[in-house]
């Protein structure tokens, strides 16, 4: 199914669209917190403050950024995909969650030792700019006419499998730590539907980890350091590996991944108002050296799904949580930062492996169980899996890029 067919334009609906308001939202949040909603947010964020944290910790390594530019853009996309969180959870009273694009941080990885921090604040910008100028001119769903969601989740899965493939290679390379863990995670499955068999995990990994010496608290430093500004460059080259990819799967993964998800669990997602605040996000984090703050995929699927209960008027309360908890580990980002780093490589993995289940599962279910794109999904898949980069840009644009081109050669009727 083509995300044109899903998303509407301009001519359809208001460019921002209504929801219940925030006083609704506000007084019946209270009434929907329990053991359900407020596990799965917590969850949402160990979620996006472990394996994610450390793959942008990773791209601001290679980039050789210093510290202040790594916690400075660690604030931005958490505190503020934080405050997105709240803000569209209370006025929609939905789980539309909030954080960055993991996705664009391991594009970033490769792409930004090519380019000076200040031209890859620029990018980050001009990314925002595209992708507001889309939500303001209600013209997302023209633009995303040409990007069917089954390649959209097929790169996602692509982008994301080594989550997946990290939980075989975690519990290899630390047996006893990853290997309790992860039966933490089956035993909970099994004991309790009511809390999240991914916090069973931690708790027997944590627990494990101490028991065995595995955190490296000798590395643990805290230094308080304050977000800064950073002023704009602009280059050809960081706009082509940069800004554009960026915008694309800011709005081609994150925001398309969202909304079906949304679709597929009965809500009307705000399409319009989901990009408007996905480019307001990216212009407010540029200025901090941040990627972007934008509508999280992954995120919105965990606080969408049934392990937030069955009351799906509720969920968002799940979000709720999520978007505190996440924009406090921004603004504490200093402090927490070094404790991410003490925690065992191989428990953030297996973590981040199985907290990704869900949305893997779904990614290759839209991806392949429509008649409608599969080679160009297939083709999608395996670009992404790829991992190469050319003309300094990484392989989610190219899979994004291959699939369409694929399914314009072999499957052209599938537009229609």
């Amino acid at each position: 199914m083509s995300v044109a067919t899903e998303i509407p334009s301009k001519t359809k609906e208001a460019i921002w669209e209504r929801g219940p308001g925030f006083g609704e939202g506000w007084r019946n949040l209270w009434g929907k917190l329990n053991a359900n909603t407020i596990t799965t947010g917590i969850v949402a964020t160990i979620f996006g403050c472990s394996g994610p944290a450390l793959i942008v910790m990773n791209a601001a390594q290679n980039a050789k950024l210093t510290d202040v530019q790594t916690i400075s853009w660690l604030f931005s996309i958490y505190f503020f995909g934080g405050l997105i969180s709240i803000i569209l959870g209370l006025y929609y009273k939905m789980p539309i969650n909030g954080a960055y694009s993991i996705p664009a941080a391991v594009m970033l990885a490769s792409a930004l030792p090519l380019f000076s921090f200040n031209e890859a604040v620029g990018a980050y910008l001009i990314a925002g700019i595209l992708v507001l100028f889309l939500g303001v001119s209600g013209m997302i769903g023209k633009a995303m006419r040409w990007v069917p969601l089954p390649i959209v989740m097929a790169m996602i899965a692509g982008a994301m499998i080594r989550f997946g493939t990290g939980i075989v290679t975690s519990t290899q390379q630390a047996p006893v730590i990853a290997g309790a863990a992860l039966a933490g995670y089956f035993l909970g499955q099994r004991l309790t539907k009511k809390v999240s068999p991914i916090l069973w995990s931690l708790v027997v990994g944590v627990v494990v980890a101490l028991l065995v010496g595995g955190f490296k608290f000798a590395d643990v430093k805290i230094t308080w350091l304050l977000p800064r500004f950073f002023a704009p460059d602009f280059s050809a080259g960081a706009f082509f590996a940069i800004a554009i990819p960026l915008a694309v799967l800011v709005i081609g993964a994150e925001n398309a991944q969202a909304y079906g998800v949304l679709t597929a669990q009965g809500y009307k997602a705000p399409i319009n108002a989901m990009t408007i605040i996905s480019g307001i996000g990216g212009i407010i984090t540029s200025f901090f050296g941040g990627h972007n703050a934008n509508i999280a995929g992954p995120m919105t699927a965990i606080c969408s799904s049934d392990e937030a209960g069955p009351d799906k008027s509720g969920r968002y309360a799940a979000t709720i949580v999520n978007g505190l908890t996440f924009g406090a580990f921004g603004l504490f980002a200093s402090v927490a930062v070094p404790f991410v780093k003490a925690l065992p490589v191989q428990l953030v993995s297996l973590l981040a492996g199985l907290a990704m289940i869900g949305v893997l599962l779904s990614a290759f279910e839209l991806a392949f169980s429509s008649k409608k794109f599969r080679y160009g999904a297939f083709f999608a898949l395996v670009i992404a899996m790829s991992g190469i980069t050319i003309l300094k840009i990484s392989s989610p644009f190219w899979s994004l890029v291959g699939g369409i081109v694929v399914s314009l050669l072999v499957e052209p009727k599938d537009f229609n």
